[in-house]
């Protein structure tokens, strides 16, 4: 970007003088857009409309956007600033449904070569998001192809375009299979035989092994109002794989229904059922939902690999401050220790690292599980199964028989199960379990909201994890950040030093452009000392159970994920996401 940096110069909104404080410093810092902006060289807001007026006037090519990206730059403010100075549409393709049979009238070269997206055709205009919004010969090469109606010319981020592009090109390897499940449809007919193409067999196998290669952990197959999307749960998000006509939903739908042994018949009711299949030479459980919506079925998978093995605690990514505090909790001869947080959050993962973390041939290890996901050895795993007649609760009373040491109960979802567990706990027996609450402290107050004795409670309580689950920054195109001068304000008071550096990811094929690569976790551990105790006897509020907490050294979740952004491990906006109240 040194060209640039040297326009900046010439047009006076930089000055030389300013730059060399950065060649000055100890380290000294390259010239960069990202350092001007972190040291105040240059205001993020006029780098922006200098940019904007560049591209505006053709002095600066929409293509060499994408290298502002990997300076730290976003892009969209930008692109939404052009797009307001050529008076055209900005198209946020995140948010709106690309209609798959208007992207076939167009040859995909084409689509390619000009980096174009078509979006929606109405009655009026056929609405066509470019890369370069200043191309003629792209306008003109395009509209040619829909004779009778104008286009109307929108824009968007380049990085989106080529998501959308590279979405579609896999759809386009897959017309083949698609032709065949079609033709099979024609010949077949009927809906019993739906699911029987053998090009439907092969379309699923592609699916999934394209979500295990992608280290999804679920998939989604949905019927939309103009299309059959399949998106996989990657780090935590969806992202859209597949995009195929909506006549390929029904027999792919009546296919995997038939692989996990449900009704093919049956579209009116929730069913759930389990698939088994070897993909990529490895053997995965696939626990699959329907439910009905609409516009038809929503599909959902949950992918279980059969090799995985446990998680370490001290490999989950906690700070070594909450790692001591937790272990130290679940080393207790008795009482109870609480995992909490929202689904998806990884509680499970964690209560079975902290077995495998306590597991003893001394102890009597007993689990209760709804489903039991990994097994373990040396533990006795039991399954809850409520249309048998053995829930939470049930199987809580028998484990108290077998003389345990140490129970683990997947999930505390009502009053009987939580008063047993703290029972239990009171009874000289160590427990794990989880719980739905936003934060540690919220978990003292849940408990007695759900009917438990407050002095109960006290004497059985001895330590809370609350955590999530933040996206790592790909460290193949780790770069560093520009803040924008709001967020460092609301950061500001968690941050140990004047001149802070953050990082984020630009994108790379490693991480499939997404900028983040795995996932680890951000906790809070809240250790329940004898102050403590008194005071959850005492009805104390959760105001003045977070006061006394912080006297004793409590770090928040959200204090744990700004450590971890400084750290270069994720970033400001991931803390955000998860992490904010």
């Amino acid at each position: 970007m040194l060209e640039l940096t040297e326009q900046m110069i010439r047009d006076g909104i930089i000055k030389k003088a300013d730059l060399a404080k950065l060649i000055r410093r100890r380290p000294p810092l390259k010239v960069t857009l990202a350092n001007m902006i972190n040291e105040n060289v240059i205001d993020l807001e006029k780098v922006e409309d200098y940019i904007a007026d560049k591209v505006r006037n053709g002095q600066f090519p929409f293509i060499r956007l994408e290298e502002l990206e990997k300076e730290g730059i976003n892009l969209e403010p930008i692109v939404k600033k052009v797009a307001k100075k050529l008076h055209i549409r900005y198209v946020d393709l995140d948010e709106v449904e690309v209609d798959v049979q208007l992207f076939t009238r167009i040859p995909y070269a084409q689509l390619q070569r000009y980096r174009v997206v078509p979006v929606e055709e109405t009655d009026l205009n056929v609405l066509v998001v470019f890369e370069d919004p200043l191309d003629m010969g792209a306008q003109d090469a395009i509209q040619r192809l829909f004779p009778r109606k104008p286009i109307q010319v929108a824009t968007s981020v380049p990085k989106k375009i080529m998501e959308v592009l590279q979405r579609m090109e896999m759809s386009e390897s897959l017309k083949e299979y698609v032709d065949d499940i079609r033709k099979d449809l024609r010949e077949g007919g009927t809906e019993k035989d739906e699911g029987e193409s053998p090009a439907v067999l092969k379309l699923i196998d592609l699916i999934f092994k394209n979500s295990v290669i992608k280290r999804a952990s679920d998939i989604h197959i949905e019927a939309t109002e103009k299309n059959c999307v399949v998106r996989d749960r990657i780090d935590g998000m969806l992202v859209q794989s597949f995009i195929f006509d909506k006549d390929i939903f029904s027999p792919l739908a009546s296919r995997i229904k038939l692989m996990a042994n449900l009704d093919i018949a049956e579209k009116r009711k929730p069913q759930d059922g389990r698939i088994t299949a070897m993909v990529a030479g490895r053997e995965f459980d696939f626990r699959l939902s329907t439910l009905p919506t609409l516009l038809g079925e929503s599909i959902v998978l949950r992918i279980l690999d059969k090799s995985k093995v446990l998680v370490r605690l001290e490999d989950a990514g906690m700070s070594e401050f909450c790692y001591k505090r937790f272990t130290t909790g679940i080393q207790a001869p008795y009482g109870i220790v609480l995992v909490t947080g929202p689904t998806g959050s990884g509680k499970t993962t964690t209560l079975y690292g902290a077995l495998n973390a306590i597991r003893d041939t001394k102890d009597k290890i007993i689990t209760v599980e709804d489903p039991v996901e990994y097994q373990m050895g040396g533990i006795q795993q039991v399954q809850v199964n409520a249309h048998a007649g053995l829930s939470f609760s049930d199987a809580l009373r028998s484990i108290l028989r077998q003389d345990p040491d140490k129970i683990m109960i997947g999930e505390i979802r009502d009053n009987e199960t939580l008063r047993i567990a703290i029972q239990a706990a009171l009874t000289g027996h160590l427990v794990l379990s989880t719980l739905h609450t936003n934060d540690a402290i919220s978990a003292v107050t849940r408990i007695i909201d759900m009917g438990i004795e407050s002095y109960l409670v006290s004497g059985a309580l001895v330590a809370i994890q609350a955590q999530r689950l933040v996206r790592k920054i790909c460290q193949f195109c780790k770069t560093p950040q520009v803040l924008s001068s709001h967020l460092m304000e609301e950061i500001s008071p968690y941050l140990k030093t004047d001149s802070p550096t953050f990082y984020h990811g630009a994108g790379c094929k490693e991480c499939n452009n997404t900028g983040y690569l795995g996932r680890e976790m951000i906790s809070e551990v809240l250790t329940v000392s004898d102050t403590l105790s008194r005071m959850v006897a005492a009805d104390a509020t959760k105001e003045q159970l977070t006061e006394q907490a912080m006297k004793e050294g409590f770090i928040t979740m959200f204090e744990d994920g700004i450590e971890k952004a400084l750290m270069g491990r994720t970033t400001v906006e991931e803390i955000f996401r998860v992490a904010r109240l």
